[in-house]
């Protein structure tokens, strides 16, 4: 068993802190772009007379840095091979490793800069989990147009799915999409549609069949955004700002046929392929900012001198213990985080050989998907005590904005609902315990069937 970095994943994440220091750095500290960043970044990037959306020359640094990094040959890292990615084996355990460490990196780390500003979900390695809804459930002319567009910055959606009085569980949507000729006719509201500002389609989930809080009879559709009886209700601001969340609302949009986006009536299962590997990867970016934030808060105790000029912060326990319980919890998770993620890898390449067809995210949802919620929920929870311990040892200049942690705190406050709740999440891995759901039930099952 070994738990070192694979020799090729090291050569890789030096390879992209070369490339960060040869061609992102300087385009950050160019010009006055660093205003994006240092205390200034919240007015610089919100446009506040324009329902607080980004201002465009926020948004067009950030396309500039991943057109760069397309170009350098990282953007495109976990995408299949097809569209320009690596087909690595263990596209997760890399990735997972990948955003651990440009979040804990001690000079562009925190998720609060130009190689990865996660307020943005922008990083110079991509995610793209629209990219993978469309390749794994979209028509061959859905995939042979709209793929090459979204990675031209062409194609841009939301994602469609929550509304203003239905969260966590979305089987009780109240949008509906009827028969209307040769199309669907779509009303009702959606909610935090982020990227609405700027996006040319929306996905949109609604129910073309069955009861409410049945999880079969919703459908996934592609909206274009100019299609008549779309409007944009308002834009939630948030803590962090600027915002893209918009309210949207669906009144008779009609979409046609081939709108449809996967299978009618069995649109949930598109929300859910790359859950598992969003989570899992957000979370290894919640665990690299949270060290992130401890190794400033040791530097900043080390230097610190109080009480004359022989003693300093870190000498004082009070310090040293909650730094202490924290850095173990990061180093804990951030092994778990490979774990679970080495283990998602190895299902994938299963799914790959087996004459099964049962997708890899069905399987890695039966199997796995406590150990990736343990993952996520505490790793948000974690970035959020980490921050606010920096805050704290940070003092008055912790609390001002000319330091990142109040920054890294409002951003995964965040993250502690948006990618799940952590108590739908907490929920789940209880199932998983008890036996109400996953390997236990089934293993449960199993010996019933055996003893009839």
């Amino acid at each position: 068993m070994n738990f070192e970095l694979p020799p090729e994943l090291k050569a890789h994440i030096e390879s992209i802190d070369s490339f960060i220091n040869s061609s992102i750095l300087p385009l950050q500290h160019s010009d006055d772009n660093n205003r994006f960043f240092d205390h200034r970044r919240e007015h610089s990037r919100t446009d506040w007379d324009n329902n607080g959306n980004p201002r465009p020359e926020w948004e067009n640094l950030l396309s500039k840095a991943r057109k760069l990094s397309d170009k350098a040959g990282f953007y495109r890292f976990a995408l299949p091979q097809e569209y320009g990615g690596n087909e690595n084996p263990d596209t997760n355990v890399w990735m997972s490793a990948i955003r651990y460490h440009l979040s804990s990196h001690p000079v562009y780390g925190g998720g609060l800069g130009l190689a990865n500003d996660l307020q943005n979900e922008h990083s110079i390695v991509g995610n793209f989990p629209d990219v993978y809804m469309i390749h794994h459930f979209g028509t061959e002319e859905q995939r042979r147009t709209l793929i090459p567009a979204r990675l031209r910055g062409e194609f841009r959606t939301t994602f469609g799915l929550t509304e203003p009085d239905h969260g966590s569980d979305a089987t009780f949507m109240s949008t509906t999409a009827r028969r209307e000729g040769d199309g669907f006719e779509i009303t009702g509201m959606k909610k935090w549609q982020t990227g609405a500002h700027h996006c040319t389609h929306l996905i949109v989930f609604a129910r073309t069949s069955g009861a409410s809080g049945s999880a079969k009879g919703i459908t996934a559709f592609l909206v274009p955004r100019q299609t008549r009886g779309i409007r944009i209700v308002s834009y939630e601001w948030t803590m962090n700002m600027p915002t893209d969340h918009a309210t949207v609302e669906l009144d008779r949009v009609w979409v046609p046929e081939n709108a449809v986006l996967g299978h009618l009536d069995n649109g949930l299962a598109i929300a859910q392929t790359f859950v598992h590997e969003n989570r899992v990867r957000q979370a290894a970016s919640a665990c690299g900012a949270a060290r992130f934030c401890l190794e400033k808060s040791i530097l900043r105790a080390q230097e610190r001198k109080i009480w004359g000029e022989g003693r300093s912060l870190a000498d004082n326990q009070a310090i040293q213990f909650p730094v202490v319980e924290l850095m173990t919890q990061v180093e804990m998770l951030r092994l778990f985080i490979l774990k679970t993620s080495w283990e998602m890898d190895r299902i994938v390449a299963a799914s790959r050989t087996s004459s099964s067809q049962v997708p890899p995210w069905i399987e890695i949802e039966r199997k796995l998907s406590d150990q990736v919620s343990m993952c996520n929920f505490w790793a948000n929870r974690l970035c959020c005590q980490a921050a606010d311990r920096a805050i704290q040892i940070h003092g008055g200049d912790g609390y001002s904005r000319h330091y990142p942690f109040e920054h890294i705190y409002r951003h995964f406050r965040r993250y502690r609902i948006t990618e799940g709740a952590e108590e739908i999440q907490m929920r789940k891995i209880a199932a998983y315990i008890f036996g109400f759901a996953g390997p236990k039930k089934i293993a449960k099952e199993d010996m019933t069937k055996a003893k009839i």
